[in-house]
């Protein structure tokens, strides 16, 4: 197979507005791995997919998604087309995909930390940085499980003022993302992606942009083999 993927970019590049092509480019310059997202089991698909919404808006890449006990649908109406941007990695239905999720993980050199209001968690200022985080979130009543809260490797909390003991999972998942992306971004780590990582976002969010980009790509390469 003769061709490259910066080859295969710029041919589907040819079929998309230079305002697109530059519109790629600015958003990638913004987007980190070093913060990801795990949702655990959540049934209530307006409020997972908000929080997919949320991922974009702040620039997350990565969505982990456990389905041990319910199966997720993007709420494209909630989303607002946020899940084409984002990286969504699903863990089986079968027991054991909160297990599988953290391992893959932590071998991946994540911390895992867990959303939780309990008295031994931390503030998520407080979430140490010198690794990258995955921050867990549970269901909207109940929250993680005591096996997702127990598995991590830190407890977190966002700090509350009133009566109210919780804020809605797409609010608190908004509020940490949003502080642990400026931490982030204002540190000295290398957040960024590589330009490999941003080369294959490219071509995957330029297919879902592109009308039949996979008849486009198939005939590309069909051609490059006759080469």
């Amino acid at each position: 197979m003769n061709f490259s993927k910066e080859a295969l970019y710029q041919h589907l590049s040819s079929f998309m507005s230079e305002e697109r092509t530059a519109l790629f480019d600015k958003v990638l310059d913004e987007r980190t791995r070093y913060v990801s997202v795990i949702l655990e089991d959540i049934f209530q698909p307006h409020n997972a997919s908000a929080v997919l919404r949320s991922c974009d808006c702040f620039g997350i890449q990565d969505v982990h998604i456990t389905e041990e006990a319910t199966d997720y649908s993007v709420n494209k109406g909630v989303s607002l087309g946020a899940w084409k941007w984002l990286s969504l990695h699903k863990y089986g239905s079968e027991k054991g995909a909160l297990q599988e999720c953290y391992s893959t993980l932590r071998s991946a050199g994540y911390a895992i930390v867990a959303t939780t209001p309990a008295d031994d968690s931390m503030s998520i200022s407080e979430i140490p940085l010198d690794k990258p985080i995955a921050m867990a979130f549970g269901t909207e009543l109940l929250g993680l499980t005591p096996e997702a809260i127990e598995g991590a490797d830190y407890k977190a909390h966002i700090p509350m003022r009133g009566f109210t003991e919780s804020f809605n999972l797409s609010v608190a998942a908004a509020i940490s993302l949003k502080e642990l992306s400026e931490r982030v971004r204002s540190s000295s780590l290398d957040w960024g992606l590589s330009e490999e990582e941003k080369l294959e976002l490219k071509i995957d969010w330029a297919k879902k942009t592109i009308r039949k980009s996979d008849f486009i790509v198939e005939r590309y390469m069909i051609e490059h083999e006759r080469d």
